[in-house]
C-alpha cells in the first residue's frame, strides 16, 4: 500500500502540483505587484489591529490564530524533519521558495473567501473555496468536490498525521506506548471539538501564538550557542538545493529529492494555495476583505520563513549522532526534532519539548477540525452531519496515533494534492476579483489606520469586474458584523 500511494503522490507532485504552485504564485506576485514586499508593513498593521471589533462573531485575530494553529504544528515539527531526512538540507531552500511566492497566493484565496462568505445560523460566517467556487464560478458540483476532499483530508487524514506526530514523539522520547499518547490526545480534543468553532477560536487565540513564540525563543538560544556555525548551515542549504554537494543529499536522492520534498512539506506546512486557510479566514468579521487576505499572507511568512527555518536550524546544528545528510537517522519526524533539542540543551529539555510538540499538535487538530466543519456546513445543513464529523475527528485522533507513519503521510499528501489542484484552478479564474479588492483597499488605506478602515462596497465598485452576489458587502458605510449568537 505504501508503494502504491507513494507512486500516486509522486506523479501528482512531480508532473502537476509543484509547477502549478510556483506558476500560480508567480502569476499573483506579478498581478499584485509583489505585495509580499510592498504591503508587508500593512500585514503587520492588520495583525496588531485585529483583536477587536468582532461584535459577537469571530475576530480577525482569532481567525488568524485558527489558521496559525493549523499551520504551525505538525508540518513545522515533523514535516521539516522528514524533508531533511529525504531531501537533505537543500529541501529547506525550496520550502522557502514555495512560501515566498505562496504569500501572494494566500492573499488571493483568503480575500476571495471573505468576499464570497455567508452568514451562518450561530452568528459566525462561513466561506472558503467551496463557497467561492459555487457563488463566484456558479458551480455547485465543483464546490461539492472540493468540500468532500477537504472534509476527508482535514476531518480524517490530517487528524491521523497530527496524532501520529504526538504519539511517536512520546514513544521516541519517553518510551510511552503510542496507544497511551492517543488516549491522552483524545481526552484533550473531544471536549473542545464537540463544542464547535467558537470554542476552537477561543482556545487557538491563546495557545497558537504563545507556543510559536516559545518555540522561536528556544531556537534563538540554540542559535546563539552555535552562532559560529550558522554560515556553514546556510551554505549547506543553498548547495544542497542545487545539488552542488553530493554529500548533502537526502536518503531520497539529490537535487530532485530536495525539490520534491521541500515543496511537499512546504505546502503541507504553510498551506498556501491548498484552499484550507481560507476556511478560517472567512470566519473573521472585518471591514474589508483584503484586510484578512493580508493577515493570512503574513501567516505563510511566519509559518515557513520563521518557524520552519527554526526547526531546520535546530536539526542542522545538532551533532552527527542526531542528523547526518544521506543517512537514515535513528528517529524520524517529530522525534528527530526533539532529539536535536535534547542534543543542544541536555536531557532535561526532553519533557518540555514534548509538551511543546503536544500543544502544537493540539492546535493543529483544532484548526483542521474547523476547516472540515466549515465544508461540512457547505455540503449539508443537517445538524447530525456535524455531530458525525466531530465523532470522526476524535476517533481519527486515536487511530492515527497507532498507525504506520508512511501510510498516514501518503494519504495526507494525495488528499492535499487533489484539493490544491481544484483550488488553484478556481483562484486563477477568480483572481481578478481579489486584485480588484486589493486596489480598493489601497485606495482607502493610504494614510488611514486599520481601525479607521472604511467598509467595502461589493456592488457598483469600479475596481471589481462586477457585483458580488448577496447583500453582505453592499454598503461602504455599513461594515458587516455578525449578529450576536
Amino acid at each position: 500500500m505504501n508503494d502504491v500511494l507513494g507512486e500516486i503522490s509522486n506523479v501528482l507532485y512531480t508532473y502537476l502540483l509543484i509547477g502549478l504552485l510556483v506558476g500560480v504564485g508567480l502569476y499573483f506576485t506579478i498581478r499584485t505587484r509583489v505585495l509580499q514586499v510592498r504591503l508587508f508593513r500593512r500585514m503587520l498593521g492588520a495583525i496588531f489591529a485585529s483583536r477587536s471589533g468582532q461584535e459577537g462573531g469571530i475576530s480577525s485575530f482569532q481567525a488568524f490564530a485558527i489558521g496559525l494553529g493549523a499551520r504551525v504544528g505538525t508540518g513545522n515539527i515533523a514535516g521539516v524533519a522528514l524533508a531533511l531526512t529525504l531531501g537533505g538540507p537543500g529541501a529547506i531552500f525550496w520550502m522557502w521558495m514555495v512560501a515566498v511566492v505562496g504569500m501572494a497566493t494566500a492573499f488571493v484565496e483568503s480575500t476571495l473567501a471573505q468576499m464570497y462568505k455567508i452568514r451562518w445560523r450561530d452568528g459566525t460566517f462561513r466561506g472558503g473555496p467551496a463557497f467561492y467556487i459555487q457563488r463566484g464560478l456558479g458551480s455547485r458540483a465543483w464546490g461539492t468536490v472540493f468540500a468532500g476532499l477537504i472534509v476527508f483530508a482535514f476531518g480524517f487524514s490530517f487528524q491521523m498525521v497530527h496524532a501520529n506526530t504526538f504519539a511517536t514523539t512520546l514513544e521516541a522520547g519517553h518510551g510511552v506506548p503510542t496507544w497511551v499518547g492517543g488516549l491522552v490526545l483524545l481526552a484533550a480534543t473531544a471536549p473542545v471539538v464537540l463544542g464547535g468553532v467558537r470554542r476552537v477560536a477561543r482556545i487557538a487565540e491563546l495557545l497558537a501564538p504563545a507556543m510559536a513564540i516559545l518555540y522561536i525563543v528556544v531556537a534563538i538560544v540554540v542559535a546563539i550557542l552555535h552562532i559560529d556555525q550558522l554560515p556553514a548551515v546556510l551554505g549547506q542549504i543553498v548547495r544542497g538545493a542545487f545539488g552542488l554537494d553530493e554529500a548533502l543529499a537526502g536518503t531520497g536522492g539529490g537535487l530532485i529529492a530536495a525539490l520534491l520534498n521541500g515543496a511537499r512539506r512546504g505546502l503541507f506546512s504553510n498551506e498556501a494555495g491548498m484552499g484550507s486557510a481560507p476556511n478560517a479566514a472567512s470566519t473573521a468579521t472585518v471591514a474589508h476583505p483584503a484586510q484578512q487576505g493580508l493577515v493570512q499572507s503574513l501567516g505563510v511568512f511566519i509559518d515557513t520563513i520563521i518557524v520552519c527555518s527554526v526547526t531546520a536550524f535546530l536539526i542542522l546544528l545538532a551533532g552527527p549522532a542526531v542528523y547526518s545528510p544521506g543517512e537514515e537517522p535513528d528517529v524520524t519526524g517529530a522525534g528527530l526534532t526533539q532529539a536535536a533539542v535534547v542534543d543542544h540543551l541536555g536531557g532535561w529539555s526532553a519533557w518540555p519539548m514534548t509538551i511543546l510538540v503536544a500543544v502544537f499538535v493540539y492546535t493543529s487538530v483544532l484548526g483542521a477540525f474547523t476547516y472540515a466543519e466549515v465544508n461540512m456546513d457547505f455540503l449539508t445543513r443537517r445538524r447530525w452531519a456535524n455531530t458525525a464529523l466531530r465523532l470522526v475527528v476524535v476517533t481519527s485522533v486515536f487511530i492515527g496515533s497507532i498507525s504506520e507513519l508512511l501510510t498516514v503521510w501518503a494519504l495526507a499528501d494525495i488528499a492535499m494534492a487533489l484539493m490544491t489542484l481544484v483550488n488553484l484552478v478556481a483562484i486563477v479564474l477568480l483572481g481578478r476579483w481579489a486584485v480588484g479588492a486589493m486596489r480598493d483597499f489601497e485606495k482607502y488605506a493610504r494614510g488611514t489606520g486599520m481601525r479607521e478602515m472604511p467598509g467595502f462596497e461589493g456592488t457598483g465598485n469600479p475596481d471589481l469586474p462586477g457585483d458580488i452576489p448577496g447583500d453582505l458587502w453592499d454598503d461602504r458605510d455599513n461594515v458587516p458584523v455578525s449578529p450576536r449568537g
